[in-house]
């Protein structure tokens, strides 16, 4: 194939590649972002669970053996469930439904994330036709 086989005539190009601006998947089917939400989430879980342990046994080695095992949990089994959620949806589906999730349930952090833009609306939709 020759090169200008692509450029149309006013000089535009007639072929992008349909993943061109996606996140690439770094790790069990989670983006970039993605991983690093899983981990600090997890992390944070990890933190929680391990700090009371290591002053209840005395032992500070307990809260970053919690943190590393939380992160690892999280992102294995967090990415598997959070692959199958996503599978078939658009890639914005995840940003998407946090943003709507602290819109409905939050509404003073709506804001911050700029809910107020969603379609919040729920019933029915109507089409109304003028009547001849």
């Amino acid at each position: 194939m020759s090169e200008h086989q692509h450029i149309r005539s006013d000089g535009t190009v007639s072929f992008l590649p349909h993943r061109l601006n996606r996140h690439p998947v770094v790790v069990r089917g989670l983006t970039a972002d993605e991983l690093w939400m899983c981990c600090g989430l997890s992390g944070a879980v990890g933190l929680l669970t391990g700090a009371p342990l290591s002053w209840l046994f005395s032992t500070i080695a307990l809260a970053p053996t919690f943190i590393v095992v939380g992160i690892a949990l999280g992102v294995f089994v967090g990415g598997g469930i959070l692959r199958r959620k996503k599978r078939g949806r658009p890639d914005t589906w995840l940003y998407r439904q946090l943003q709507w999730r602290i819109a409905i349930s939050y509404p003073l952090l709506a804001g911050w994330v700029r809910g107020h833009a969603l379609v919040t609306r729920t019933g029915y939709w109507t089409v109304r036709r003028g009547v001849q």
